[in-house]
């Protein structure tokens, strides 16, 4: 019976696996993102969480432990100022994994482990990405895309402040998983993390609406291409087809609405009518 087996052992002696750990929890106070093994990230968040808690008592006790615990010296500033301060009205919960994907070779889940609200937060990042895609797409419902990309879209600060004050079910603009993330990042933060996912979420707006016009000139560049390589061989009967561009799985256009298998599958999801047209 597994009786008294705690923790994980990670194939390595008691000395190896702590100074192993003790390596990742410095890394991670360092750098505030680490990327490492599912299993070695969800021990490494374990022990971060305690240091950080000795960080916010910032007493002679708690400054001798942590000093015995963290490999860098000059970690042990930015733990009693830096982290004491921005989680200082945080219970808990310091660190965030997020599951990325296999390691090639042994296939090892690896995972993405993170301190919250640091300057590169990745949860921040793809929920300002979220909402800025939900407003376009709520914008397009609308307007054409021409008017869309004529007239753009507001501002999303303003969004985002209205969807903070909304409750679990209040109709919005955002779907409501979209909401519930968008107030679980801002929970603890000020204001300005209001205009940096505001000024995030716009300026992903702008990638997606100009991303069509980019593919368009590419498109009128290379028939360009091909219409002189034609005048070149003296064929005035040349007609020139655009080339088709990939678009990678997953990856949806303003506007569209599809289920998730089909844009999963990608190219391989459209009709074979569209693909013998578009040869």
């Amino acid at each position: 019976m597994k009786h008294g087996v705690a923790f994980r052992k990670f194939s390595r002696t008691s000395s190896h696996r702590n100074l192993m750990l003790r390596n990742l929890v410095t890394s991670l106070f360092e750098h505030e993102q680490i990327r490492t093994t599912l299993a070695k990230a969800k021990d490494t968040a374990r022990l971060a969480e305690k240091i950080i808690t000795l960080g916010k008592k910032n007493n002679e006790t708690s400054y001798r432990q942590a000093q015995a615990f963290i490999l860098k010296p000059p970690v042990l500033p930015k733990l009693f100022t830096t982290f004491a301060e921005r989680y200082a009205n945080r219970p808990g919960g310091y660190t965030r994994i997020h599951r990325l994907d296999n390691r090639t070779g042994d296939n090892a889940p690896i995972a993405l482990l993170e301190l919250v609200d640091n300057p590169r937060d990745f949860k921040l990042e793809m929920t300002a990405r979220a909402v800025g895609r939900e407003l376009l797409n709520g914008k397009l419902r609308w307007d054409s895309p021409r008017g869309v990309v004529n007239s753009g879209v507001e501002h999303a600060e303003t969004a985002v402040a209205k969807e903070l004050s909304l409750g679990g079910f209040d109709s919005s603009e955002l779907r409501p998983t979209t909401r519930r993330n968008l107030q679980k990042v801002m929970k603890y933060r000020g204001r300005e993390a209001l205009t940096e996912i505001g000024s995030k979420a716009t300026a992903y707006i702008e990638t997606l609406l100009a991303k069509p016009i980019a593919q368009a000139k590419m498109q009128l560049r290379a028939d360009s291409k091909e219409k002189e390589k034609a005048r070149k061989r003296a064929n005035p009967n040349f007609v020139g087809n655009f080339p088709v561009l990939p678009s990678r799985a997953g990856t949806a256009a303003p506007g569209e609405t599809q289920s998730a298998m089909r844009l999963v599958q990608g190219a391989l999801g459209r009709p074979a009518r569209w693909r013998s047209s578009h040869a």
